[in-house]
């Protein structure tokens, strides 16, 4: 749930993209009008609060870097969609001063972690997805949650994604979007080779597990977007659940969800 307290920013961090251009000096000036210290880049995690000068991608970054550790990420938008910010560029210096001030409404956003074989392999703050580790191959996977086998399907991929992440991706393929507030997780296949296939929606604590069931094919876990080396050989499998981090958006208190929602996706 939101927290509506007043933060109190005495040191933060700034994370900002090279089309940011001198936004950064400028949100500098503003830490030393306000008598906050600008720490260090590789000084993240002793930041009382950081702020990004980027798009989802530049936010989704930082939210990884302090994710389970209460810091939260307000943003200002000098990417394309900018879902995850608080503010755009014309809007800096009041956003950041307001900011600066302490004057946010702090989110916790779900994060979601990959299992194999019982052990932790991963953990991401938008979404799990198990793909066909061959462009053009289509990937047979098996599925279940809790244990309840779900059948299986071809397809591109699977996508199993946080409440943050189901404007991602999963939203691309034709997910649900999941409000922040949501204690859930999305499930939701790219391209199925079939008419039945639909997006579930599940609790926190519902396990998915996912495995591989083509003869030859390998399918590859991606965590965040970001390819990795874990492979599923034919026969083996991946659970994803949420995990017990979270994270923390900064935004000003005006801002909503469906406000972002509409904003982003209806312009």
């Amino acid at each position: 749930m939101p927290s509506l307290d007043r933060l109190s920013v005495r040191r933060v961090a700034v994370i900002s993209r090279r089309a940011a251009g001198d936004a950064r000096e400028r949100v500098a000036r503003l830490a030393a009008e306000a008598a906050v210290e600008v720490l260090p880049d590789s000084q993240v995690a002793g930041a009382d609060l950081v702020i990004v000068l980027g798009g989802d991608g530049s936010v989704l970054r930082a939210l990884q870097l302090v994710s389970g550790r209460g810091i939260p990420v307000f943003a200002v938008n000098f990417g394309r969609v900018g879902f995850l910010t608080t503010a755009e560029p014309d809007e800096l210096e009041t956003a950041v001063t307001r900011a600066l001030a302490g004057e946010l409404r702090v989110v916790e956003l779900a994060t979601v972690q990959a299992e194999r074989e019982g052990e932790r392999t991963g953990a991401a703050v938008n979404d799990v997805v198990v793909a066909s580790d061959v462009q053009g191959r289509i990937a047979r996977l098996g599925w279940n949650v809790d244990g309840v086998d779900l059948g299986e399907l071809a397809c591109d991929a699977v996508i199993v994604c946080t409440p943050a992440g189901s404007t991602g991706y999963g939203l691309s393929a034709g997910g649900p979007v999941l409000d922040w507030g949501v204690e859930g997780l999305g499930v939701t296949f790219v391209a199925p080779h079939t008419l039945t296939a639909r997006p579930l929606v599940l609790p926190r604590g519902a396990r998915v597990e996912v495995a591989n069931r083509a003869r030859e094919l390998p399918v590859r876990v991606i965590l965040d977007g970001v390819q990795s080396d874990r492979v599923l050989a034919p026969g083996e499998s991946v659970t994803v659940s949420l995990a017990p981090e979270r994270t923390a958006l900064g935004l000003l208190p005006e801002v909503a969800f469906l406000q972002r929602y509409r904003d982003a996706f209806t312009r």
